[in-house]
């Protein structure tokens, strides 16, 4: 019977554990962050490799509209 479960944030991806193992066994490899919103106000997230955080962390970031990008390119002749 499994006692606890750990999904990645990211993929999805669950890995199950009993009581006869260990969390740290199981979940070896496996990436924990905390992010501190405030005041007694944690999200814990749960990752299974570096490559589900890279790709959770870059979603993130706002995205710069590309109109703006372009128009940094765009020179008026005078």
């Amino acid at each position: 019977m499994p006692e606890g479960c750990c999904v990645c944030h990211s993929c999805g991806r669950e890995v199950e554990f009993s009581q006869e193992e260990l969390p740290c066994d199981v979940l070896s490899g496996w990436l924990m962050i905390s992010h501190m919103k405030g005041l007694e106000s944690v999200d814990n997230y749960n990752f299974c490799s570096f490559s589900c955080l890279k790709r959770w962390a870059a979603s993130q970031i706002p995205e710069i509209p590309e109109i703006f990008l372009k128009s940094l390119g765009e020179e008026t002749a005078k």
